[in-house]
């Protein structure tokens, strides 16, 4: 497997993140003036650069994983418990030949992950029941050929009343705002700064305590994506970086609390959260989502 190897300009800002010009940064004993971004990734963040075939591998998982929502979509409703959810979703997964990666995750005892109302992540599914006017927030992750790929969704759950609409809708736009921002050149500070700028102005708060991650290779991999953040901090995004975004916007305040199974998080004033999350590739001119639906 070849490395990526990318020009970078000596006026540029480097790619380390020091907001250096490249010249003044780590181009010092390069004779070609290009640098070998994977080498320097990795060495600097731990961050492995995919290649054309990685992608294509994580780009196939993330079909998987949209197909697996769009069953679980077509089955919510009132009366399905969040366990019949999951059994959906194992057994989609596995007849496909892929595994779901949170199965004996760090322990975790379930095939997907399904938070409902306050739940802002890492429900474990079970008996509770789904009542009209729910929001439940489904977490796929799926390895295929080895490869990973992660999303979520929102979904309303019968008929939904204004705060539940709020909520789901300040989530899916924080979500846009944050792709919006994933280019090369920018950073991951960039990205946190269109969520929260976003969500607080429109009275909401973005969740500190979880957050975005690097994907593909393994369920979680560097870097971390902060959903708050201020302009231009942070690691600067290279063609060939694949990660998650994934808000979670609470309707309150940001605070939490892990419940007594040490998975579920809920929110602190019990307020309602929302989240939709994408796994997306930085490109040479932007980015590539892997896991597409529309939001």
């Amino acid at each position: 497997m070849k490395n990526r190897t990318v020009k970078v300009g000596r006026n540029d800002p480097c790619p380390c993140g020091s907001g250096l010009k490249y010249k003044k940064c780590c181009l010092g004993g390069s004779k070609s003036g290009s640098e070998d971004l994977t080498a320097l990734y990795a060495k600097k963040y731990r961050i492995r650069l995919k290649q054309a075939e990685d992608i294509q591998g994580i780009r196939e998982a993330g079909r998987l994983v949209i197909d697996t929502l769009d069953l679980v979509e077509s089955e919510i409703k009132p009366g399905i418990t969040t366990d019949e959810i999951n059994t959906l979703v194992h057994d989609y997964t596995i007849k496909h030949g892929a595994i779901p990666a949170p199965l004996n995750y760090r322990g975790f005892p379930k095939s997907v992950c399904v938070s409902v109302n306050e739940v802002i992540c890492h429900g474990i599914p079970g008996e509770r029941v789904l009542k009209d006017g729910d929001i439940v927030n489904v977490d796929v992750t799926s390895i295929l050929n080895g490869y990973y790929a992660d999303a979520n969704k929102t979904f309303f759950a019968g008929t939904p009343g204004s705060n539940a609409r709020k909520i789901v809708q300040v989530a899916k736009k924080c979500l846009d705002l944050g792709k919006s921002m994933v280019k090369p050149g920018n950073t991951i500070g960039d990205i946190g700064w269109a969520i929260q700028t976003h969500a607080e102005s429109k009275g909401c708060s973005v969740v500190r305590e979880f957050v975005g991650h690097g994907v593909g290779f393994d369920f979680h991999e560097p870097p971390q994506v902060p959903h708050f953040g201020r302009r231009g901090e942070g690691i600067r995004l290279v063609p060939g970086m694949v990660f998650t975004i994934e808000p979670m916007i609470n309707l309150g305040k940001k605070e939490l609390v892990v419940l007594s199974d040490k998975w579920t998080a809920v929110t602190k004033d019990r307020s309602l959260s929302a989240q939709f999350e994408q796994t997306l590739v930085v490109t040479d001119h932007g980015c590539e989502i892997l896991t597409p639906y529309e939001t």
